[in-house]
């Protein structure tokens, strides 16, 4: 293991937080504080609020406020609170940074800019521009899936020499390249799909940025505490118990609407109210995640 991992700057369980909205579709920063307390409680020591789980691309800049505020006031300083700041606008970017850094957040998550498809020095020059700009530690959200280009080894070498930028919250599942930045870089490495931390932190990365993670907090906790005891089988064990986990809420619909359904289900959520273009899952997915479901480890816990 690397020195990081004794107690990485943003922790090692981290879940990306949905963000509970009213049957009305407003914010519903009652259930949002409730959540995250229940989240801390159960084992992360750090939270990513209003990220793309947290549909921010479909929220207000008044929202996001209210639900950093919310959050940083519902947990204090228990653990980390990373801010999803990022926009494919980085003027909009540089707008949110400055927002989640008046809230008390404790790092920022900045993706890389999604449909305009920039050249890689342009990414250089987005993040550059952000970690010039802001006081706040980033982690870099690495999504090829979602913002249509990955960031190549040559843009995170270049990138880790920026004192501001210390993390990387991988969803490029390229185990390889992300080995050798470990390897060349001082840059925290998370794991970004849920499925993956075990091999990812096999490889160096010192934890997770999750969604299943709303819905089996604890057991997440004990795999990643499993592979820092050097308890391998634990935690394969617990990877192999989760799988079925995973595949609910990872694999049919988008997390967000995958979690607040299960989230639901576990009576921890009132709704499950998404924003379009998000919509509800279909009887057909519903049926898919209650046959992934139904014997998993979280299956006494739901009532669908």
């Amino acid at each position: 293991m690397t020195a990081h991992q004794d107690k990485p700057l943003f922790g090692t369980l981290l879940t990306a937080m949905v963000t509970p909205f009213k049957d009305d579709g407003a914010v519903d920063l009652a259930a949002t504080e409730a959540l995250a307390i229940r989240l801390v409680e159960q084992g992360c020591d750090g939270l990513v609020v209003g990220g793309t789980t947290g549909e921010y691309s479909t929220m207000t800049d008044d929202e996001h406020f209210a639900v950093f505020s919310t959050v940083r006031d519902a947990v204090g300083d228990k653990v980390a609170l990373v801010a999803g700041a990022g926009s494919n606008d980085t003027h909009h970017t540089l707008h949110l940074s400055a927002q989640a850094q008046k809230a008390g957040m404790d790092g920022l998550l900045i993706v890389t800019p999604y449909y305009n498809k920039p050249t890689q020095a342009g990414v250089v020059a987005h993040f550059e521009t952000v970690a010039d700009a802001v006081d706040l530690p980033i982690m870099l959200y690495d999504i090829p899936g979602r913002t249509g280009i990955p960031l190549s080894v040559d843009t995170l070498l270049r990138l880790a020499e920026h004192p501001k930028i210390v993390a990387v919250k991988d969803a490029k599942a390229d185990l390889v390249a992300g080995m050798r930045v470990i390897a060349e870089t001082d840059l925290l490495f998370y794991s970004g799909d849920d499925g993956l931390v075990l091999p990812w932190m096999s490889v160096g990365a010192v934890g997770l940025v999750g969604v299943t993670t709303h819905v089996d907090t604890p057991r997440f906790r004990r795999l990643i505490d499993a592979v820092n005891a050097d308890n391998l089988q634990e935690a394969l064990q617990i990877a192999h118990d989760l799988e079925p986990v995973v595949r609910a809420t990872m694999t049919h619909v988008p997390g967000a609407v995958a979690a607040k359904q299960i989230l639901n289900w576990q009576s921890v959520l009132p709704n499950h109210r998404v924003r379009l273009p998000y919509v509800d899952a279909t009887e057909a997915e519903l049926a898919a995640m209650t046959a992934d479901l139904n014997g998993s480890v979280i299956a006494n816990t739901l009532k669908i």
